[in-house]
Order: C-alpha cells, then sequence, then structure tokens
C-alpha cells in the first residue's frame, strides 16, 4: 500500500477539510482527493461521509486509521534506523521555534552533541503549530517551545526561565518615551502578548514587527530604538556600552517548556536530552515546589 495515501487520509481526519490537508502537505485538493479514492477503492470500502462542510469518518475510515498512524510511524522510524551513520547508534530529532533558537538553544546545542556520543541528533526550526503537528504524528520526538500546547497525548514539562528586559540605543531612553522612539515589537508568544498589551504606552504603533529577536538585536544595534530582549542575548552589548537597559520600564519573563510524545519509545533519551537543556544558560530551572 503507497505511504503516500495513508499520509493523505490520516490528513484529511486531522483538519477534516480537503483543501486544508492538501495545504499542509503541498499538494493541489485534486490530488488529496484522488489519493483517497485510490485508497478506498483498493480497501473496497468508504473512508469518509462527505457532506457541504462536513467530513466524517466511516466506521471502515475509524478502524482504519490506528493502522494507517502505525504503519505511518513505523516506516519513518525505519528509514531513521537504516540511515544512521555507522557509529552512531539512536537518533533524535528536536525542533525549536525561531526565538527559541535565538534566545536560548544556540548558546547550547554544541555541549548538547558532545554530551550524547553515539546519538545523531536532528535538530530544526519548526513553527508552534507544526511543532505540536510532528510530535503528535510521532516524527519529531522533542519540541521546545514558550506556549505550551494543550493535547493529552503529550507530555510537557517547564524547563526554565528567561528574563526579558527593555533595551535601547539611545541613553537618553526613559519609562516616558521608550515605546515612542523607534520601538521595535518582538514576538515572544502569547503570555507575552498579552502582558505587553497592558504595558504599551506609545502614541504611535511599532515601527517595526519581528518575530525573531536577532533581527530586532541587529536593527536596534545599527539604527538605534527599543525593544524587549533576553537578557542573555544583550549582555555583552550593554557591558560595551552599545545598549542601555531602560530599568524604569518594567520587565517580564518568558518560561520555556518542551513537550513530547507520552508513548515515545525513545523517553529514556528524552529525558537525558532534557535534563541538559537547562545547563544551556545561565538560567536555572523553576523550582516548582
Amino acid at each position: 500500500m503507497d505511504i503516500d495515501l495513508l499520509k493523505t487520509f490520516v490528513e484529511v481526519v486531522r483538519t477534516r477539510h480537503f483543501g486544508k490537508a492538501a495545504e499542509n502537505l503541498y499538494i493541489t485538493q485534486s490530488a488529496v482527493s484522488f489519493r483517497i479514492r485510490q485508497l478506498e477503492q483498493g480497501l473496497g470500502v468508504n473512508l469518509f461521509i462527505r457532506q457541504r462542510n462536513n467530513i466524517q469518518l466511516t466506521a471502515p475510515g475509524e478502524r482504519l486509521l490506528p493502522h494507517a498512524k502505525m504503519i505511518i510511524t513505523g516506516m519513518q522510524r525505519a528509514k531513521v534506523d537504516v540511515a544512521l551513520a555507522d557509529n552512531m547508534h539512536k537518533q533524535i530529532s528536536l525542533a525549536g521555534t525561531p526565538n527559541i533558537w535565538d534566545a536560548f538553544l544556540q548558546f547550547g546545542i554544541t555541549n548538547i552533541v558532545s554530551a550524547m556520543p553515539g546519538v545523531s541528533l536532528v535538530a530544526e526550526v519548526k513553527a508552534q503549530q507544526e511543532s505540536t503537528r510532528l510530535l503528535l504524528e510521532r516524527t519529531l520526538d522533542l519540541a521546545i517551545l514558550f506556549d505550551p500546547p494543550k493535547v493529552d497525548e503529550l507530555v510537557v514539562e517547564r524547563i526554565c526561565e528567561l528574563p526579558i528586559i527593555p533595551v535601547s540605543g539611545y541613553d537618553t531612553a526613559t519609562n516616558e518615551n521608550f515605546f515612542d522612539n523607534q520601538y521595535v515589537y518582538v514576538d515572544w508568544g502569547t503570555t507575552f502578548s498579552l502582558w505587553h498589551a497592558r504595558q504599551f504606552t506609545g502614541k504611535t504603533p511599532p515601527y517595526f514587527r519581528t518575530s525573531t529577536g536577532r533581527i530586532a538585536l541587529d536593527l536596534i544595534l545599527q539604527c538605534g530604538g527599543s525593544a524587549f530582549i533576553p537578557e542573555v542575548l544583550v549582555e555583552s552589548h550593554l557591558e560595551k556600552g552599545e545598549l542601555f537597559h531602560v530599568k524604569d520600564v518594567e520587565h517580564t519573563s518568558r518560561d520555556i517548556f518542551v513537550a513530547y510524545h507520552r508513548d515515545n519509545e525513545q523517553k529514556e533519551l528524552i529525558e537525558t536530552l532534557i535534563n541538559l537543556l537547562p545547563k544551556i544558560n545561565a538560567y536555572q530551572p523553576v523550582d516548582e515546589h
């Protein structure tokens, strides 16, 4: 059976929409319909009840779903195992959002690699929604995120706290003009956005918006301006006098979370990697007791 047919079936089940499934699979909607018809013809059953804006699984479709997921996961794991280099025994994949890489992961990924000999590490930049989907599909082992997914199948743990401080390229910056002098808004996730909405006192909207802290940092270093940036990213620039900590503007922090599938077969390896993560920088895990 063609594995692409099963992947398409699972994506249609997940989205309950042929068009959305096509977008996520980067194929046309007609290709999705064709694949589903092929699968139905091959199995000799109807898998979906097709109604306008309402796609439901039939009883045979419900029975196929767990088998399809198991086959897809098994095939993906087989590809990984076969592709491992001779000196590598296991592979683990992790992903982080762009801001997680900027403010956290980039500072110690080499330490993780050196601490886990014999393990092939795959590290990627993924958006939060994509990471959650890949975790559920078990094609991603571990995601590092600011906003933890609330999904029963996933284990979510908070590992540390990331201080985010107000900085400016101008030594005259104060609480009165922080948001009005080339202010750069950085998207540090949902919790930050809610906090920021209460703090923002600017008379005009931010003159620049970005989802990446590194872009904001480079911009205010070269062109001036202000932004909320993780302390670990700006420490050296503060010491050199290239940036200034605007201390009368309220600062904040973001919790960093890890997420993985509770049925992942590499749980022991994942836990080893998680224990290494807080050692990436100086910020220790948050004590929840």
